[in-house]
């Protein structure tokens, strides 16, 4: 809840130094109360599946996936003000997949952040992704404690994903404006990268990882296409209600943007993740748009996203 206050904190604070003691206590009681809350900025919701692990002795974890939560919704990750209601909210998957005698697991990690749709009830898929390399240590009544300056296959694999999602949450509210959080994420591969752990190293046998995520969304020959994603978002989605064929236009636009990135590059990653998270939604915003811009937008896509021409299909 937040709650005016007539005067900023500063000031407060001068006046102060001239109570007696017990005012000055109540008065800082006072401003304790009145002060805005600070909401969480991710709001994160996890499920994990361990059908995949035989094992009797697995017990302590049936709280990981509200530790998991916990970590992630409880830290505070930007010096920004959220206000209630405006988290970013998050859906993680994850997917045992091995263990060891050792606790060490084998895991897949899906990852999925929205954002409301402007004057909408509706919400938009911001960023999808699924990390197919996880290998990490959980002990029975371990704590997770988050230290960005200390490496630990665990924790640093969920701070990685925190600043990546933020990234690409403030990128669709002002041009580039997730670059801050990029870098953030890229700290913390450089710090992964002293280490021997799994899938943080950058590898062209599998173009989908870590340190390529990272390296792409901070390279200089990508910011056309991470504007796309304003231009997609914050003059299209958030003013389709107010003037749909002006939001259209700013979607071709992007998407055309979009275009012209990828003509420059032989790198598919920051496209297909886009495209994954967003090929349903564009064939809704433009199935009823006039022939001419749906055969357009046609087109377009289908240089740009062949993946998903069985959908785009539908704008022909």
């Amino acid at each position: 809840m937040l709650i005016a206050v007539p005067l900023n904190y500063s000031k407060k604070l001068s006046m102060a130094a001239n109570f007696t003691s017990r005012e000055t206590i109540i008065f800082v009681f006072l401003m304790i109360l009145y002060m805005p809350l600070k909401a969480q900025e991710i709001q994160a919701n996890v499920n994990v599946d361990r059908s995949q692990i035989n094992s009797t002795s697995l017990n302590y974890l049936d709280n990981f996936a509200q530790e998991l939560e916990s970590y992630i919704n409880d830290n505070t990750w930007t010096n920004d003000n959220f206000q209630p209601g405006e988290a970013i909210n998050v859906t993680i998957q994850v997917n045992l997949l091995g263990v060891t005698d050792n606790y060490t697991f084998d895991a897949d990690i899906i990852i999925q952040s929205t954002r409301p749709i402007y004057n909408t009830s509706r919400q938009t898929t911001v960023f999808l992704y699924n990390d197919e390399n996880w290998v990490f240590n959980y002990t029975p009544n371990r704590g997770l404690v988050h230290d960005e300056l200390q490496f630990d296959a665990l924790t640093t694999l969920l701070d990685f994903y925190v600043y990546v999602i933020l990234g690409y949450d403030y990128d669709t509210f002002s041009e580039l404006g997730g670059s801050p959080y990029f870098s953030e994420a890229q700290n913390l591969v450089s710090l992964a990268q002293t280490t021997a752990s799994s899938g943080w190293e950058r590898s062209n046998s599998v173009p989908r990882n870590r340190a390529q995520l990272i390296a792409d969304l901070l390279n200089p020959n990508y910011e056309v296409l991470r504007q796309a994603f304003y231009t997609y978002h914050r003059l299209g989605l958030d003013l389709f209600l107010q003037d749909p064929d002006q939001a259209r236009q700013n979607i071709v636009e992007s998407l055309g943007m979009i275009q012209n990135a990828k003509r420059q590059t032989t790198n598919n990653l920051l496209f297909n993740t886009f495209f994954n998270a967003k090929y349903r939604e564009i064939v809704s915003v433009f199935e009823d748009a006039p022939t001419e811009t749906r055969l357009k937008v046609y087109n377009i896509l289908a240089e740009v996203d062949p993946s998903h021409l069985t959908e785009y299909s539908k704008l022909q």
